[in-house]
């Protein structure tokens, strides 16, 4: 057996020049070769879409496991281990498990071309099959209709999240482009559960929907979810729900609990009652989603009074996300941001600084640590400036940290960091 699952994760990447190659060939190879795992998973929810993917699955998982029902979940990507990827009955996988598992795949793979993701969603199925659950949770990588996810023949039911433009330069720079991709993975009549969506992305999904049958269930048309003064109002043909606040921070979070309690009516077999409903949405967890960060080296740094907080959003529609945030926080109390920034070369920090622009004192811009992908510090220092943002570039996310406490003093203040999911998983590693 190998010292560690990180020396075979090394390995495995290695085995594709690409790091996003989207086609199904390699993977169906790989399941044919290991007894095609994903013939025999439990029922599955099948989610794609741009945003909000990770907090519907939290959601569901958390109403599943609430209603006593053994769940797996497939995510990524992963924050600080890859373990977070592959979770069995409610556990992340165990190192020795996931060693076992990959070192099969990569066995049976024989050395041939596969990326990263294909070979790891091959051993995530294999896993499935070999602890027995009710239900996986199944979220697409990247696209839809080429994604390594996208081999389920009938899934229970599908789910898309509200697309917005990122990779564009895998899924084609239009909505409609990109909503054609992530709508391969609605079947033939299986049930289609649909999150707010711009109006060309619903004309996509209605549109293909319709030519295979397949029942649709979208937001403003046969389900409604809306904010009340106590939590939040779900309402559908069959039943009218109050219920509290999501335990998710920030008001985006109304339309992805939403979406979570909508495919409960389509969870055929399974008995999600109210009381369910209702503890999932206090019990969910998700990390690095507008997360409050309470402990750890870089809290202890901080005056009384200040916070510090962590998103992983990095497009437009995140920045415009975390805008409403930062509106919401400037009703609330007053108390003034500052943003410690940080971002991969393949997205746009423009259109997504633009929306920050106008509500944070200033931005301290850092490389991702170990990422060569990432944007050098001086670079999203210069985007910053373009949007109008008072901007320096740091070493690290602790050295911008300590600028900003010695320029400010002891005044309360919010310290958000943001801009990309693999920042958000260094800050969370390195913060214990």
């Amino acid at each position: 057996m190998s010292q560690s699952s990180d020396i075979v994760l090394e390995r495995l990447n290695k085995l594709h020049p690409k790091i996003i190659d989207l086609e199904l060939d390699r993977v169906l190879r790989l399941l044919e070769a290991v007894g095609h795992p994903e013939r025999r998973l439990p029922p599955v929810v099948h989610v794609a879409g741009t945003n909000g993917k990770g907090s519907v699955i939290a959601y569901l998982r958390a109403m599943l496991e609430a209603a006593g029902y053994r769940v797996h979940v497939y995510t990524s990507p992963h924050l600080v281990r890859f373990h977070e990827r592959i979770r069995l009955n409610g556990k992340l996988i165990a190192e020795p498990a996931l060693i076992e598992l990959l070192e099969e795949c990569e066995r049976a793979n024989g050395g041939v071309p596969i990326t990263f993701f294909e070979i790891t969603t091959v051993a995530a199925f294999l896993a499935f099959t070999r602890e027995a659950a009710d239900i996986v949770l199944l979220e697409t990588g990247l696209g839809g209709e080429f994604d390594a996810t996208n081999v389920i023949d009938q899934p229970l039911m599908s789910v898309l999240m509200s697309i917005s433009y990122d990779h564009m330069q895998f899924l084609g720079d239009t909505l409609e482009k990109i909503a054609a991709v992530k709508a391969g993975i609605i079947k033939q009549g299986r049930p289609v559960i649909v999150a707010p969506q711009p109006p060309e992305a619903a004309a996509v999904f209605a549109a293909t929907a319709e030519r295979l049958q397949a029942p649709l269930w979208r937001y403003g048309q046969e389900w409604s979810i809306e904010e009340t003064p106590t939590g939040m109002r779900y309402r559908d043909a069959d039943r009218v729900l109050d219920l509290p606040k999501p335990g998710l921070v920030g008001r985006h979070q109304i339309a992805n609990a939403g979406t979570a309690v909508a495919a409960t009516r389509w969870l055929d077999g399974f008995k999600i009652d109210e009381t369910a409903i209702r503890r999932g949405l206090a019990q969910v967890d998700w990390p690095a989603r507008m997360q409050h960060l309470k402990r750890g080296p870089l809290v202890e740094q901080l005056s009384q009074g200040w916070e510090l907080w962590l998103d992983g959003g990095h497009n437009e529609d995140a920045g415009q996300v975390i805008a409403t945030m930062l509106k919401d926080w400037r009703t609330q109390d007053g108390k003034p941001v500052s943003l410690i920034f940080g971002m991969l070369n393949t997205k746009e920090p423009i259109a997504f600084l633009k929306h920050l622009a106008p509500l944070a004192d200033d931005l301290s811009a850092v490389a991702i640590p170990g990422d060569h992908a990432s944007l050098s510090a001086e670079d999203s220092m210069n985007y910053a400036r373009e949007v109008g943002l008072k901007a320096e570039g740091f070493d690290s996310v602790d050295a911008a940290l300590k600028s900003i406490l010695a320029q400010h003093g002891t005044a309360s203040r919010r310290v958000l960091i943001c801009g990309s999911l693999y920042l958000a998983g260094t800050v969370l590693a390195e913060n214990g």
